[in-house]
């Protein structure tokens, strides 16, 4: 389906809860100066958001350095801790910016909000989420939502459709399997966080959205029949060497890695996020001469329904010595033509701000397709939560850790389960979780 670019902004408009009108950005009294630096992943899309920002703050004072960086967010936490680190921070997330809040890391942002036109040109619930103790320290970009993306070639050389319910994706995994194919293309050596992402996409997809939403506020348990359903689920494709293979190869395998067995046919499905279309995914397929094409991730119901959440949270650090230069480089990257230039050129998802229908012309027309689907959807109250975006700092931790403990059957399910609502539950009293959106 052709969609056009005011069609787009609509899109993004309908998403966030926002009108089409002008984002209102405020001048600052007195332009900042000085170098400000940038610590980001050493992954394949960061060198072209890199030359975008750079590019967009050509006409400022600012001298702005990115330095790409392998395992950058480890190395990022340590180089912080010793009252160093970049001027300006980025996390995966909200619910990791957290952390670096709650240890004071952070400078407040709040006086830059009215300034910078934030309160108008962000969601409200958006910035939310970068909200500590009630004030403001964070700035979320990237819309992300969980897809389940297939090999298209091999699925019609053998007859195989998009699962909608997870009892076909089942099916389908199991056909794969018995034709010698491994199921998934998976691997966390280089992101262990690549856990949290089946958690996400399972939690949502079999417990559901209402029951995710009751357990994060509070009024369910995350030790019930469906979260258990879910990590089973999990557990038992694990167990069958459905992702990578074996278990060992998952610990193994390399993003590079399982995008080439996705791509050749060797692997038939990738359970990721809409980050994806920036990761090689065209120069791989084309490569070997296949196709690709993504799914909803399938539900219990065959409902079709999108999990929403942010990819990275960016941020100002307490120890940088020009923090005033940080804020303009915040403010430069959120603009609406930054934004849509970080969509159109390194295929990124823009943040939840307004982004003028002009400006999104470009947008390749499979991911045109997905954010025509992500509104059709949230319209319709047909989302859930992704982990990364909507859960305490401890209770991600644990998802993320401990459920290898569960693929290692040191414990069962239920036991991890039983260990996620306590953590849960103490943070919730504690009020460390972060706001939910209403449903």
């Amino acid at each position: 389906m052709k969609v056009s670019a005011i069609s787009r902004a609509a899109i993004f408009a309908t998403l966030l809860g926002l009108s089409l009108s002008q984002s209102g950005y405020a001048a600052q009294a007195a332009p900042a100066t000085g170098n400000v630096t940038v610590w980001v992943d050493d992954n394949t899309t960061n060198p072209c958001v890199a030359k975008v920002v750079t590019a967009a703050n050509k006409n400022s004072k600012l001298k702005i350095t990115f330095a790409l960086k392998k395992g950058w967010e480890a190395l990022t936490k340590t180089a912080v801790a010793g009252g160093a680190g970049p001027d300006v921070i980025m996390t995966p997330g909200p619910t990791y910016t957290a952390e670096y809040a709650k240890a004071g890391a952070l400078a407040p942002l709040d006086s830059y909000v009215k300034s910078f036109g934030w309160d108008k040109s962000f969601a409200p619930w958006a910035l939310k989420l970068g909200v500590s103790k009630g004030k403001l320290y964070s700035l979320p970009s990237e819309l992300e939502t969980m897809l389940l993306w297939y090999n298209k070639t091999l699925f019609d050389s053998m007859g195989l459709k998009a699962p909608k319910t997870t009892a076909e994706l089942n099916a389908v995994a199991d056909k794969l399997s018995a034709a010698g194919i491994t199921p998934f293309a998976a691997g966390n050596k280089e992101w262990k966080g690549v856990n949290e992402w089946y958690i996400s996409a399972l939690f949502n997809g079999v417990a559901g959205p209402e029951n995710v939403y009751k357990a994060l506020t509070g009024t369910l348990k995350w030790n019930s029949p469906g979260f258990l359903e879910a990590t089973t689920m999990l557990n038992n494709w694990q167990q069958k060497g459905y992702l990578s293979g074996a278990l060992d190869r998952f610990y193994v395998k390399t993003f590079d890695g399982a995008l080439a067995d996705f791509a050749d046919g060797k692997a038939g499905m990738s359970m990721e996020g809409s980050w994806k279309f920036g990761a090689g995914l065209d120069e791989a397929f084309k490569k070997a001469g296949n196709d690709w094409a993504w799914a909803p991730f399938p539900t219990k119901s065959g409902a079709e329904q999108y999990s929403i959440g942010t990819g990275s949270s960016w941020a100002i650090n307490i120890n940088s010595k020009n923090k005033a230069g940080a804020a303009e480089f915040l403010k430069v990257l959120f603009t609406p033509s930054t934004q849509a230039s970080l969509a159109t050129e390194c295929s990124q998802a823009p943040g939840p701000v307004k982004v003028p229908a002009n400006l999104l012309s470009g947008l390749e027309k499979r991911k045109a397709t997905l954010y025509t689907a992500i509104s059709a959807a949230a319209a319709k109250g047909n989302y859930g939560y992704l982990t990364w975006s909507f859960w305490p700092a401890k209770s991600n931790k644990y998802i993320i850790d401990e459920v290898e403990k569960v693929w290692g059957k040191t414990i069962t399910p239920a036991e991890y389960l039983d260990g996620l609502d306590a953590i849960y539950q103490t943070e919730l009293k504690a009020k460390a979780t972060p706001p939910i959106p209403k449903r």
